[in-house]
């Protein structure tokens, strides 16, 4: 992460969506290896959606109990875009709105989730990606 400061917010984004997914998916392969036939939320496939869609690849992401969020800053305090996404065991997708706080659908697909999230996003320019005011970059 020092490194991709050096290149700036941009960069802290890219290496943040990178780390998250292999985060994600060493934590998918050991849950199938300790509890093989159990579901495991489909977090890394989310991600992998979301990282095809231009307007959240350039949102800081993280995630809270599974739920997956979208910041226009890079550090905390988060400025959250839009809403949040959380995958369901059944393998199904909730989308939740951030203001007013109100769940928009359940989904079968990540890409259907993606999609209504990024109609959450503001309309007009798009989000610029920003350091949090304490973070060095």
């Amino acid at each position: 992460m020092d490194a991709a400061r050096a290149h700036g917010p941009a960069g802290v984004v890219e290496a943040h969506w990178q780390s998250l997914r292999l985060a994600w998916q060493w934590k998918q392969e050991v849950h199938r290896i300790r509890r093989p036939g159990r579901p495991y939320p489909a977090i890394v496939a989310l991600l992998d959606a979301a990282a095809a869609q231009p307007r959240l690849r350039r949102l800081y992401p993280f995630n809270s109990h599974f739920a997956l969020c979208f910041s226009s800053s890079t550090g905390y305090p988060w400025t959250i875009q839009g809403g949040s996404i959380e995958p369901l065991d059944n393998g199904r997708f909730t989308v939740r709105r951030r203001r007013p706080v109100a769940v928009i659908g359940e989904v079968e697909t990540a890409e259907e989730a993606v999609a209504l999230l990024v109609e959450l996003l503001p309309t007009g320019p798009e989000p610029a990606i920003t350091a949090a005011p304490d973070e060095p970059v």
